[in-house]
């Protein structure tokens, strides 16, 4: 097996200048969006080494949201990780990796254009990543492979919820 980079970009939030960036919380339907994006991890059975999150409190929500689906275990993962608030690097993202075993997987909760661009610079390809969406990026060797690209949409079909609008 390889390693796994999920990246979970966080759900809808307050628009911006309604709120210090850093303090923007999630909308109700941001919230909503947390909870299915959670149970759908949940129900991939996914497990991983390490769960970070941005400090900015629409990353922080998100992953604490999500993690509500997930055993107690998985919960006690969550860590805040400065370096996800803006600027992220795909090299960042690999430096962590390394850290973790040969089959890890690491869940990364942070923000646009972030999140697109790592997922990219690892796959060779372009991403994009909605808010509220999941890209799963499977490491071997030198490169990556996009394993998994969902939108809050295909979220809510494997938590097995009705999808809300996009």
């Amino acid at each position: 097996m390889a390693r796994q980079l999920w990246l979970l970009r966080h759900a809808e939030a307050v628009p911006h200048g309604s709120a210090e960036d850093g303090a923007r919380q999630l909308t109700e339907r941001g919230e909503e969006q947390s909870r299915v994006a959670g149970i759908a991890i949940a129900r991939m059975e996914a497990a991983f080494e390490a769960v970070l999150f941005s400090p900015k409190v629409r990353a922080r929500r998100t992953a604490e949201i999500a993690s509500e689906a997930w055993s107690a275990q998985q919960r006690e993962l969550l860590a805040v990780y400065p370096p996800l608030a803006g600027g992220f690097t795909a090299h960042q993202a690999l430096r962590l990796l390394r850290a973790l075993s040969a089959d890890a997987r690491l869940l990364l909760v942070g923000h646009e254009p972030d999140l697109s661009r790592v997922a990219g610079e690892l796959t060779g390809g372009r991403v994009d990543v909605k808010k509220g969406g999941l890209v799963v990026v499977r490491l071997e060797g030198a490169g990556g492979e996009l394993a998994v690209l969902l939108r809050p949409r295909e979220l809510a079909l494997i938590a097995g919820v009705p999808p809300g609008g996009e």
